[in-house]
């Protein structure tokens, strides 16, 4: 099931890359750094928000779907969750106006943050729908839902962008793609919704499991959101934009590569305890983790080799001379986040103590906190970067911890101490050739340093990266034969 999505959920991924790094070469050129970083910070109250109020459903359905024995259980799962959602968008709704009706902030952020919160129970609904897919191995659907809310949403942001909406303008396409979709996918998991009633016990053990991620999430938010503010706090709205948009092109690099593992692995993870016990579950974890190290960390290396051509080709003039300082930094925070978050947490939900979790992430959080406190004054966003970055490894020390008194999970040691060396093999040829800087520099790199690790990682078969190349071999030979 885990690499049925790795391969399925690829070209959905690959959108998402491309797409995301479009979105900053786009919004950072048709945007003022003002605008961006208002952009920045309503993103970031939209993303709270949703955690805060919408989460536990989505986290709910992604676990419990595997779970469910008979048709009467799958109804009552569906209509439990899909009424409380609407429930929940009826008090939602008229509290989010009232707060932004009320609360006394710079008109320039008004629009954006009604934008980014009116979007939010749109986006549950389409995120419930995805999250069943992804749970009963429909990858083809739920690739296409990610696929359709990538390029619409940016197609919709770019061309509001262009004729002036300002901050608001990429937050209107995250609200208009997932509206234009839910016609087309409602309908079918509401029918599904209509045949079972609410479960009043049902919803409740979903509320204590997914609370606690809920939790978790807003206090990762705070790992990944507190500097934003801090720096408008400190410095100004500009320095916030400057930052965001080094963080986006090194955090949306391997964010893209984790979500794309995750998506698959997830379901893959649950669905090995549910139906085959501890031993499988062991030998689907070994080899996730293993391939999260394997593509995972060259990944992180290469952005941080690449941070100034990359900067030079993908972020306009005013903001790139700071983007290039912390992409490095935001590129290793994105690695430690990226394990943390898609393995080491899968601990806590997968034997469903997701009180732990909250608890685990409490510790990065809070050292969040008093780190970008302490080196911002200082050191202004280079300071909010290794800030990050040093929390983000407290966290996974702490998850990692705690999570083999729960449930644990293997570290495949042999796999990340030669996926290390391939890396380092790969600095130092970088390293080496020569600053024809932009987009040019950007290209030689990436493709002699992806080259020198391929083959280094293949040579010493890191990850078990050579079984599986003659497994995938062995599979398309199979499927021709068929054929």
């Amino acid at each position: 099931m885990f690499w049925r999505g790795v391969l399925g959920y690829l070209p959905a991924n690959i959108i998402q890359g491309v797409v995301g790094f479009l979105a900053i070469i786009v919004y950072t050129r048709l945007l003022s750094p003002e605008d961006f970083g208002r952009y920045a910070l309503a993103f970031s109250v939209m993303t709270m928000a949703h955690v805060a109020t919408f989460s536990w459903l989505e986290a709910a359905m992604a676990r419990f779907w595997a779970a469910q024995r008979d048709g009467a259980d799958m109804a009552s799962h569906f209509a439990s969750l899909y009424r409380t959602a609407f429930i929940m968008t009826g008090l939602f709704l008229p509290l989010a106006g009232l707060a932004i009706w009320l609360w006394p902030m710079p008109e320039g952020f008004r629009l954006p943050i009604a934008v980014a919160l009116l979007g939010i129970p749109v986006r549950c609904l389409t995120k419930l729908a995805q999250e069943r897919y992804r749970a009963a191995g429909e990858v083809r659907k739920a690739a296409s839902l990610d696929i359709w809310n990538t390029l619409a949403g940016f197609g919709v942001g770019a061309a509001f962008a262009l004729f002036g909406g300002g901050a608001a303008s990429p937050l209107a396409g995250l609200l208009i793609a997932p509206l234009f979709a839910l016609p087309f996918i409602l309908p079918a998991e509401l029918s599904e919704a209509r045949r079972g009633h609410v479960d009043r016990e049902r919803l409740k053990s979903y509320a204590v499991y997914g609370y606690p991620i809920a939790a978790s999430l807003g206090l990762a938010l705070v790992l990944a959101s507190t500097d934003r503010f801090l720096l408008a706090l400190f410095m100004d709205e500009a320095a916030v934009g400057a930052y965001h948009a080094g963080y986006s092109i090194a955090n949306r690099t391997l964010d893209v590569l984790f979500i794309w593992l995750g998506t698959a692995g997830t379901p893959a993870l649950v669905m090995a305890l549910e139906r085959g016990g501890r031993e499988h579950l062991t030998v689907a974890a070994r080899e996730q983790a293993s391939t999260l190290i394997l593509i995972g960390l060259p990944a992180a290396v290469g952005v941080a080799l690449v941070a100034r051509p990359l900067s030079e080709f993908m972020i306009g003039e005013n903001l790139r001379d700071a983007a290039a300082l912390v992409t490095p930094w935001v590129a290793l925070s994105a690695l430690l986040s990226g394990l943390t978050v898609y393995y080491f947490h899968q601990a806590f939900t997968l034997g469903r103590r997701t009180g732990w979790l909250l608890a685990a992430m409490s510790v990065p959080a809070l050292a969040n906190v008093l780190l970008n406190i302490v080196l911002i004054p200082r050191f202004g966003v280079l300071g909010a970067a290794w800030a990050t970055a040093a929390s983000f490894a407290i966290g996974l020390v702490a998850s990692w911890a705690m999570g083999r008194r729960i449930l644990p999970l293997p570290v495949p040691w042999t796999t990340l101490i030669q996926c290390s060396l391939c890396a380092g093999v790969m600095a130092g040829a970088v390293w080496f050739l020569p600053p024809l800087g932009g987009f040019p520099e950007l290209m030689l790199d990436a493709s002699v340093g992806a080259s020198v690790y391929g083959v280094c990682a293949f040579a010493m078969n890191a990850g078990g990266v050579r079984d599986l190349a003659r497994r995938l071999r062995g599979a398309i030979q199979a499927r021709r034969a068929v054929a």
